[in-house]
């Protein structure tokens, strides 16, 4: 595959993962997603940067479902963003 595409298929992984986050903050869903949404931005992060990070947690989670053949796993994700700034690690 051609360093483009790959690129491509990144920046589209990104969008869809942070057009979720900002369906979950405006659902309210989970209720997680506005508390760490708002104390990031108590602390100064910037809107993009928030939804960044945030997008990197259910990237995490995405990955873990797949690799793991497994269902979401809500509780671990809500305990992951409230951890944010920190990022889960890698396994």
């Amino acid at each position: 595959m051609s360093d483009n595409i790959e690129q491509e298929d990144e920046a589209f992984a990104e969008a869809t993962l942070v057009q979720a986050i900002e369906n979950q903050l405006e659902n309210g869903e989970p209720a997680a997603a506005q508390a760490v949404y708002n104390k990031l931005t108590l602390v100064g992060y910037e809107r993009e940067e928030i939804l960044e990070l945030m997008a990197l947690v259910l990237a995490h989670e995405v990955d873990a479902m797949l690799r793991d053949d497994r269902p979401f796993d809500g509780a671990w994700y809500e305990q992951a963003l409230r951890a944010l700034p920190t990022l889960p690690e890698e396994n």
